[in-house]
């Protein structure tokens, strides 16, 4: 087991960065101006709901419209609906939600505005499949994603141009009224037009780029899906003219807010970046060899010290019928990389609260966590092949579970290496 109070220094940490990112306070500073007519409120993502709760409160006038999260995700509200749809892979109920949002902004006049809460989780719970595709296309798209490896820029790319309402188009329907996006960001580099794939923010990748990147990659996707991809709206496209979009938390926010509740506990704090993407098992090593750096030379930084680092992985998928998600994964590969190193305690976890397909947000290690679930009966290298990081740490008990968030500021990694 892990120290406990270890454990619950990291909570604090993973708190911090969650606090950092609260919907009330990320909303306050960046609440547009009363328009002359209608507010419609539009929004998608496992945060949805509790930005959609924190904008009625927090706006001085009459809104309408409605948003879209992930099941189990919702929260309550008085003038904007909330919808529940399936995530990652989308469903009927997504399909739902997104002909709910194009009625929501159908018919708008240029004094009317359309405020659009968007965070990470979006892109599964707007399926919309352009003419000739079906949901069941979509579905197979996004499993075909996921099990892919491609970072988080090219899966997104691909989904903008197999979809209706994806790259822009949202905010294309709501012409001529202004639309303002308020963006909380889940991507590496917080560009906005990525997250949720830019239901209301076009980018200039093209259909040519997209093709591309699917050749270079050699990614296997439906034939059904290749033959529908279609150009994209972009950026200089009028029917945006006048509109805003606003990052208002981040993983860069959230990691300095760690780093300052990290040194107000007296214990100095590094981030070694927001925007570190690739395998999670090979970051899980890296992260590793640069722990063990400290402990056995001092450098790059000099303990005690706690690393921290954002971004967002990604885990190709050997074994469909593995548990866990990209933090855990990055975990188990950490664990087993530091064996035998007691100077380091780790967590590893998704800031929406769910990594992947369980209900644990990530996991705690140390070195001692690979010996402790061979004692289990859980043999660490293999539960890695398998994709199965979440048997490997539930057999030693140090999942960490502290349920939805409310918010998805995407991955935190908290590495605590003591003198």
């Amino acid at each position: 087991m892990i120290d406990p109070v270890k454990q619950a220094f990291l909570t604090t940490l993973f708190d911090a960065a969650v606090t950092a990112a609260d919907a009330r306070a990320a909303l306050k500073p960046y609440l547009p101006k009363r328009p002359k007519g209608r507010t419609i409120v539009v929004g998608a993502g496992k945060g949805a709901a509790q930005l959609a709760a924190a904008f009625e409160d927090l706006w001085d006038g009459p809104i309408e419209g409605v948003v879209v999260t992930r099941y189990g995700y919702s929260c309550p509200t008085t003038s904007i609906r909330v919808m529940e749809a399936s995530h990652p892979v989308p469903d009927a109920a997504g399909m739902a939600a997104t002909k709910a949002m194009f009625n929501a902004v159908s018919g708008l006049g240029p004094d009317d505005l359309v405020v659009a809460l968007i965070c990470g989780g979006g892109s599964a719970l707007l399926p919309c499949p352009p003419e000739g595709l079906t949901l069941e296309d979509e579905q197979a798209l996004n499993e075909a994603l996921l099990a892919s490896g491609a970072p988080i820029g090219v899966m997104n790319a691909i989904r903008k141009h197999a979809s209706g309402i994806k790259g822009g188009r949202l905010a294309a329907a709501a012409h001529p009224a202004k639309v303002v996006s308020l963006i909380v960001s889940d991507v590496p580099g917080d560009d906005p037009a990525q997250v949720a794939s830019g239901p209301t923010v076009p980018d200039d990748v093209s259909l040519e780029d997209v093709l591309a990147l699917i050749k270079s990659r050699d990614l296997d996707l439906p034939a059904a899906v290749l033959a529908g991809l279609s150009p994209a709206p972009k950026p200089n496209d009028p029917v945006f003219d006048g509109h805003e979009v606003r990052i208002i938390a981040s993983a860069r926010l959230s990691l300095e807010a760690a780093a300052e509740a990290a040194q107000a506990a007296g214990v100095p704090a590094v981030i070694l970046s927001d925007a570190i993407e690739g395998e999670a098992e090979v970051i899980g090593q890296m992260h590793a060899a640069i722990a063990r750096e400290v402990v056995a030379q001092g450098r790059p930084f000099r303990a005690p010290v706690v690393i921290l680092s954002g971004g967002e992985t990604t885990v190709t998928l050997r074994h469909k019928d593995g548990r866990g998600g990209r933090n855990s994964a990055f975990l188990l590969a950490f664990a087993q990389a530091i064996e035998g190193q007691g100077a380091i305690t780790a967590l590893a976890a998704d800031t929406d609260g769910i990594d992947g397909s369980e209900d644990n947000a990530g996991a705690f290690a140390d070195g001692a966590s690979a010996e402790q679930m061979r004692r289990a009966g859980v043999d660490p290298a293999e539960a890695l092949r398998r994709n199965d990081a979440w048997g490997a740490f539930d057999a030693v008990g140090n999942l960490f579970v502290p349920g939805p968030t409310g918010t998805n500021v995407n991955d935190f990694r908290a590495i605590l290496i003591e003198v």
